[in-house]
Order: C-alpha cells, then sequence, then structure tokens
C-alpha cells in the first residue's frame, strides 16, 4: 500500500499569521489539501497529517479519511515522522512530502514512486538542479552517478558547493527500512533534532540501497514560508490552472487578470474575458461567455450562458441564459432556461422560471417566478418586515408592472397583470389585472398659488 506522511506541525512565524501556514490557501485551496490531493491523484492510498500547531485550525480543513498524528514537540523531522510510526507497515511504500509545497505536481511524484519500485530502493530522494544551489543541501555522487550522500551547505567542501543537484525534503521509504531506521536516528547537532536525512545512510548500513531522483523542477518544490511566498506560489499555480483550461479547450483572453481556483471545471469552447475572478467549486458549461469583471462563486452555470460584469454566489443559471451587466445573484438563486436578468437585477433566494425576464433595476428576493414572467423596471419583492423573512410567489405568465412593489406573503397567480406603479398587498387571481395606486389628482393653478403664499411670508 502506497501511504504519504505530510508534515504539517510548523507554526510559520514568518507568515505573521494567527493561522497555521498550512491552512493558507493557495487558488481557493488550502496549501496542505493541494499536497494531499496532489498525492492521492498520484497513487497513494492512505495519507498520514503530522500536526503541532494549530492543530484544531488545521483539522478544520481536512478531510475524514485523512489520518492525523500529533507532534507536542517539534524535534526534527524525522521525530515528525516517528509519530506516525503506528500507521506505517512494513510492506508499505511511504512518501514523506511536506504541507507547504503546495506546487508539487502528479507527475513527478508518479515518477518518483515508479524510479522507487523499479530499483528496488529502501529509501529515495527526488531531487532537482538549480542555477544557485547555496543553502540548499548538495545531493553528492561517485564517478558512476551512483547516488553517495546528502551534504549540508554548512558541511559542504568547496568542491561539493559547486553541485548544482539539491535535496528536495522529499523522500519515499520502504515501510520496514523506515521504522528500523528510525529507531537510530540521533540528535547530536547543534539544534538537538532528529533529521530524516540521517536515516539514509542507516539503511545503507542495514544492507538497503539508497537512491536519488534527478526528477523535480525547482518551482514545484518551492516551500512557502512567507506572505511573498504565498503570493508567488499563488501566480504560479493560477498559470498553471489557466493553461490547463486553455489546453482543454477554454479560451482565456487574458490570463495575467483571470483568476480560477483549482476546483473549478469549465466546458469546452467558452470565453473567460478579462477581469474574472471564479472560485470554489464552480462548475461552467460549454460556450459560455463570462465576463469582463465578473466574479462567480461555488456556483453552477449552463451552457451557452451569458454572465457581463456580475456576481453569482452559491447559485445555480441554466442554459441560454443572459445575466448582466451589473447583476447580483445571492446565495440560493435559481435561474432558468432562457432567461434574463438584466442590469441591475438582484436576486436572493429565489427561484426563477425558463423565459422569465427582468432586464432592469429590480429587487428579487424569497420568491418563487414561474415561467415566462416579465419582471418590470423598477419592481421590488418587499419581503421584510423589519423582523422576518415573508416569501411572494409569482406563477406562470405572469407580468409585473414596471415600478410595482410585491409586499409578501403574496401570490400573483397564472396570467395575471400588475399595473405599473402598484403595491400589492393582497393575492391576485389568475388573468386578472391588479391594480394599488391613488387615483391622480389635478390641482390646476396650484404652482402660482404656492407661490403667492411664499411670497407674504
Amino acid at each position: 500500500m502506497k501511504k504519504s506522511i505530510i508534515l504539517a506541525a510548523g507554526k510559520g512565524t514568518r507568515m505573521k499569521s494567527t493561522y497555521p501556514k498550512v491552512v493558507h490557501k493557495v487558488c481557493g485551496k488550502e496549501m496542505v489539501n493541494h499536497v494531499i490531493d496532489t498525492s492521492k491523484s498520484a497513487g497513494v492510498d492512505e495519507t498520514i497529517v503530522i500536526l503541532g500547531h494549530g492543530i484544531d485550525a488545521v483539522k478544520e480543513v481536512l478531510s475524514d479519511d485523512v489520518r492525523i498524528a500529533i507532534q507536542e514537540e517539534q524535534l526534527g523531522t524525522a521525530h515528525a515522522v516517528m509519530m506516525a510510526n503506528d500507521y506505517i507497515d512494513d510492506a508499505d511504500t511511504v512518501v514523506v512530502l511536506c504541507g507547504d509545497t503546495p506546487l508539487i505536481s502528479e507527475e513527478t511524484l508518479v515518477e518518483f514512486f515508479k524510479h522507487h519500485a523499479q530499483n528496488n530502493n529502501a529509501v529515495t530522494v527526488l531531487t532537482t538542479e538549480v542555477d544557485d544551489p547555496t543553502g540548499y543541501g548538495r545531493v553528492i555522487r561517485d564517478s558512476s552517478n551512483e547516488f553517495m550522500k546528502i551534504v549540508e551547505q554548512k558541511d559542504a567542501s568547496e568542491q561539493e558547493k559547486s553541485v548544482r543537484e539539491i535535496n528536495s525534503g522529499i523522500y519515499c521509504f520502504n515501510g520496514a527500512f523506515l521504522k528500523d531506521s528510525l529507531q537510530y536516528v540521533g540528535n547530536n547537532n547543534a539544534q538537538g533534532e532528529y533529521y530524516l536525512p540521517d536515516t539514509i545512510e542507516i539503511i545503507r548500513n542495514m544492507g538497503g540501497r539508497a537512491d536519488a531522483y534527478l526528477g523535480a523542477t525547482i518551482e514545484e518544490l518551492m516551500g512557502v514560508n512567507s506572505r511573498v511566498q504565498l503570493s508567488d506560489a499563488e501566480r504560479i499555480m493560477r498559470r498553471r490552472i489557466n493553461e490547463q483550461h486553455m489546453i482543454n479547450g477554454v479560451t482565456i483572453i487574458d490570463t495575467d487578470s483571470t483568476y480560477i481556483d483549482s476546483g473549478v471545471v469549465i466546458g469546452v469552447d467558452t470565453v473567460i474575458l478579462p477581469g474574472c475572478m471564479i472560485s470554489g467549486k464552480t462548475v461552467i458549461g460549454s460556450n459560455c461567455v463570462i465576463g469582463p469583471q465578473t466574479g462567480i462563486s461555488d456556483s453552477i452555470i449552463g451552457d451557452r450562458t451569458s454572465v457581463k460584469k456580475s456576481e453569482v454566489i452559491k447559485s445555480i443559471v441554466g442554459e441560454d441564459t443572459n445575466v448582466g451587466p451589473y447583476a447580483y445573484l445571492r446565495p440560493n438563486s435559481s435561474i432558468g432556461n432562457e432567461c434574463k436578468i438584466g442590469d441591475f437585477v438582484e436576486v436572493k433566494n429565489a427561484s426563477f422560471g425558463d423565459g422569465s425576464k427582468a432586464s432592469h433595476l429590480s429587487y428579487i428576493g424569497d420568491a418563487q417566478v414561474g415561467e415566462r414572467v416579465n419582471i418590470g423596471c423598477g419592481v421590488v419583492f418587499v419581503n421584510y418586515d423589519g423582523k422576518n423573512k415573508f416569501k411572494s410567489v409569482v406563477e406562470d405568465d405572469a407580468f409585473i408592472g414596471s415600478n410595482s412593489n410585491l409586499v409578501a406573503p403574496v401570490v400573483v397567480k397564472k396570467d395575471a397583470f400588475i399595473a405599473t406603479g402598484s403595491t400589492i398587498t393582497d393575492d391576485i387571481p389568475a388573468g386578472s389585472l391588479g391594480i394599488a395606486r391613488q387615483r391622480q389628482v389635478i390641482k390646476e393653478g396650484w404652482v402660482q398659488k404656492k407661490r403667492e403664499i411664499d411670497s407674504e411670508k
């Protein structure tokens, strides 16, 4: 069985945050969950996360299938891995990952596992080459290119310092060799900590094969320890996400101004215009036009639908529908097929049937609107009495005249009409015209009389 041990016990003081480092998000997903999901997609069957600082905050973002081990004192990487000892079986293949490296790729881990298995290694170190290796542990090989050891910067000779291959901090172990070697790791060093790289020499002495796999890029091994590095990771991840969508058939006009979270799904031939932020578990259909300047979060958008200069939050929009510009769909809104939600229309906790239209300047809150309904300009669904919310129902084929108020709870029956400027407080029967406004009164000469009165004061 393949298992991953993810080191996530650190506080991350350089983040200057009240939250543990690994729960900070990159493209809408916590760093630790990026690592977990990538390892799972690469074939890991079981995940153990090592927690220390901010245990409750990290637990909140982890799925129920993740095992948790607690490192009460942070005494080094080997000590952290020891905390997972009860979850490791001798026959397991165990990969040790860092919870603050969200950019590690599935492809790299798949090849890493393959190299480890094909060479019958007891331990394999994932490595990369960099132009400037300063500060990193160097990977030293012999004249036959066989892996010999890892030398830290402070211990390296001048010749070893010139080596460009560096240790990533990611390891793959045979379960039995990992468990046995951890027993012999000491802390006789300046920091008094137990270091995981020390297991390499111990495993060799036990007769196990130690190897290094040069197969990663420095970009995907980048650890996030500060807000600046978090921003760098966000930029890299955003570029990857946008490129993958374009490979899958989505047109993105300006990748630099388009922000798409990692969990978003977009259909082919959809066009994303500049200035869009698409987040959460949003699903967008095919042949849509999104943007410009549009935000969509945790929502579903049907095929051939346009959302322009608008905000859509936790809502559903059907097919062949036009939203915007400047529309606002608040949570729990459901818009049907072939609808129009026009400029400065706000919808909240409401259903809107197929073929219905609200073209301008309306508020539709706590409502059930049927099919082929026309909501005129300036219509307000008055749903709040200062204490409680109430629901309005407008049935199929009704017509709500401009500048009308529907004071909930009220029902407008099928094929009914509401006269412009009406304030409706009672139900309107099917096929009826509802008028609720005072008759117009003309007072001739009123203006001149008012002026005369004002001049005498």
